[in-house]
Parts: C-alpha cells; sequence; structure tokens
C-alpha cells in the first residue's frame, strides 16, 4: 500500500469489502507488473487519492465470479488484467476502449460512482477506489469482468502482467496505430520497458528499427531484439537517423517526454512520417521550425490503441512463435520487496520488475 507522496510502500492486511458483483471476477493474483504509472503517482500533486492499493498489471487465475450476462470467465479461468472502460460510451462502442470518456475517473482518479467501498485498512478506514481496476499489488484483487482477458493456462501466469499495459502500449502503436510492416522503418526513443516491446513488436512484422537511449545496457537489448542502437547522446543525431532509413523513417515512437528528443525525432521522420508519443508531457512542448513540414504527423497514443482481447493473445501467440520474447525484460521480487523493485526501477537496473504475493492455501 502506498499511504502518502513520499512515503515507502507497506505490506499489510487490506480486506475486500464485498464478494463479486454482478460483472466482477475475483482473481487471485499471480504476479502484477510495476510501470511507471504506478510511480508517477508519487509526483502527481495530490491529483490520485491515497492511501491506496496500486498495481495495474495484474494476472491470476479466477477464483470467484458475480455472475451477468457480460461475464463469459469461469472458476479457474487464468486472466491478464488491463484497463478499466465503460463499455458504452461512443469510443468504446467503436472498438476504441483506450479513449473511453471515463478513462480518467475509472482508472486514476474514482471509479464508477455507482461501485460501494471496495478496500478497507486493519483499522476499518477506506482505501482509495481500485487503481486501474485493479489494484494488483496484493494477493487478490476484485475486478471488473471487462478488465479480464483469457489466456491459455500452459502460459506462464506469473510474468503474464505487463502485457496488460507497458508491453501492450509498445506492441500496440507498433501494430495497431502504425500497423507498421516490412516496407516500413521506425525510430524508437527510450529503450524501457515500453519501447523494447516496441522493437520487438516491429522486428515481428518485419520493420527495420532503430532504438536510442542513452544506457548502453538498454541498447544492447535493442540491438538483441533486431533494432540498430544509437546513443541519445550522438551528434547529428536525426542526420544520422535519416541516412539509416534512406532518407528519414515512416513512424518513430517517443517513450521519453524529453523535448529535445521529440524535435529529433520530428526531423528524422521523411515526408508524410508519423510520430506517436505515450509519455505523458509535464511542460511545454516548443517544437522547432520545419519540424511538421512536409506532412508530418504527431499524435498521443494510449494504451498502443489496443483492444486488451484482441491485442493480448495476439502478443502470447507471437511469445509462444518466440518472436516476442518479453520475459527476456522482467525480474521477479516477492511483494514484500516491492520498495527494492521501485528503486531498482528508478535506477534501471530492471527494465520491467513483476512482484509475486506469497502463495497462499485456497
Amino acid at each position: 500500500m502506498l499511504r502518502s507522496y513520499e512515503d515507502p510502500f507497506t505490506i499489510e492486511e487490506v480486506t475486500l469489502g464485498t464478494d463479486p458483483e454482478p460483472g466482477e471476477i475475483l482473481v487471485e493474483i499471480a504476479g502484477a507488473g510495476m510501470c511507471r504509472t504506478d510511480l508517477a503517482v508519487r509526483r502527481s500533486a495530490g491529483r490520485s487519492p491515497l492511501p491506496a492499493v496500486l498495481g495495474h498489471e495484474g494476472a491470476g487465475v479466477v477464483v470467484a465470479t458475480g455472475g451477468g450476462p457480460d461475464v463469459a470467465l469461469g472458476v479457474g479461468d487464468h486472466v491478464v488484467l488491463s484497463f478499466d472502460s465503460c463499455g458504452h460510451c461512443r469510443n468504446c462502442r467503436s472498438a476504441a476502449p483506450a479513449y473511453c470518456d471515463s478513462f480518467a475517473s475509472l482508472n486514476l482518479f474514482g471509479g464508477r460512482e455507482e461501485d460501494p467501498p471496495r478496500l478497507t485498512d486493519a483499522s476499518g478506514r477506506a482505501l482509495a477506489p481500485r487503481w486501474f481496476g485493479q489494484s494488483s499489488f496484493a494477493a487478490y484483487a476484485l475486478v471488473p469482468a471487462r478488465n479480464a482477458v483469457r489466456v491459455d493456462p500452459a502460459l506462464p501466469l506469473e510474468l503474464l502482467g505487463p502485457l496488460g499495459c507497458g508491453f501492450l502500449t509498445g506492441a500496440g502503436a507498433v501494430l495497431n496505430t502504425f500497423a507498421a510492416g516490412p516496407a516500413d522503418t521506425l525510430v524508437v526513443y527510450g529503450a524501457g520497458a515500453v519501447g523494447l516491446a516496441a522493437v520487438m513488436a516491429a522486428t515481428a512484422a518485419g520493420a527495420r528499427t532503430v532504438a536510442v537511449d542513452r544506457h548502453p545496457a538498454r541498447l544492447e537489448l535493442a540491438e538483441r531484439f533486431g533494432a540498430t542502437a544509437l546513443s541519445a547522446g550522438s551528434p547529428g543525431l536525426s542526420e544520422r537517423i535519416r541516412r539509416l532509413t534512406d532518407g528519414g523513417a515512416q513512424y518513430a515512437l517517443d517513450t521519453t517526454a524529453s523535448a529535445p528528443l521529440v524535435n529529433e525525432a520530428l526531423n528524422a521522420l521523411r515526408p508524410t512520417g508519423t510520430l506517436g508519443l505515450v509519455a505523458r508531457l509535464h511542460t511545454p512542448l516548443r517544437l522547432e521550425p520545419g519540424t511538421l513540414d512536409r506532412g508530418r504527423g504527431i499524435r498521443h497514443i494510449c494504451e498502443g490503441d489496443a483492444v486488451p482481447g484482441l491485442l493480448i493473445p495476439r502478443l502470447t501467440g507471437l511469445w509462444q512463435a518466440g518472436r516476442f520474447p518479453f520475459d527476456q525484460l522482467i525480474r521477479t521480487y516477492p511483494l514484500a520487496d516491492v520498495n527494492e523493485a521501485e528503486r531498482d526501477c528508478d535506477a534501471g537496473r530492471v527494465v520491467k520488475p513483476v512482484l509475486l504475493p506469497e502463495r497462499r492455501d485456497r
């Protein structure tokens, strides 16, 4: 649990206040990825309610369901948990749940108004509503069935959680937003979890890929996954990329929110090229003159433009075929070592921490 913006995480007994309601499932968590979005709560300037149980890259086993006409999951199913969405707004009905009209309220700030309080601490104090409909830094999570995607029980369930957000975002940007293929070139700025997932997806799709980062170890990973690696500090970076990509990349993905790199990315695009941004900008973005000339475009990409129920099975299928080796980015930690995982993540010692709750007898 995170009780304040400055304090470390704590391991506490928390009560799930109700059984699953219609449309909900109770999941025993096998593993939960730690995402930068979880850690960004510390810098949210009071906008994210605390105290809260965080975690939004959970995977586990369904142990109870509340039933209902929209629940196609049963006890014993293995599931990956993704972001929440309302299911009935215009964007949800148009297969764009990442742009749900209620995305911020459901995932970040308060949940559904009609939902009863779910989480209380040992003193009976109500905690913040479920984080991304999950709060999966826990042994169990009570989630809307809409969040959950059934997966093959032969898969390594404890490692699958990051497919619900971080890996989904990077791979989805390539496969959904850009629909990149063998004729395309892609430059990825920032070789963290999202960026390396994009590199793997681009390689699987047959696209030529360049990865840019300031950490040599991350660039070595990018090369292992099929990219040409360039240091972010290289002089004449955009010119080098234009030479490598025969006049400029068709697509670029920025995961850094660095204004200088955003300008480099735009300058490295070919005419009609597109830059996608996945990180939240915290300062005004000043574009250099000419960066948007000749049909170049820039847009924000949320959750990889994904329908999780479609993209997650595609990614697990690529993993089974040896073409999306996301497991090579993961280091596991006991849930009790959550603060060590956060320190390692902040220091760049790990690409994707995954927290493993202590197993309990059912």
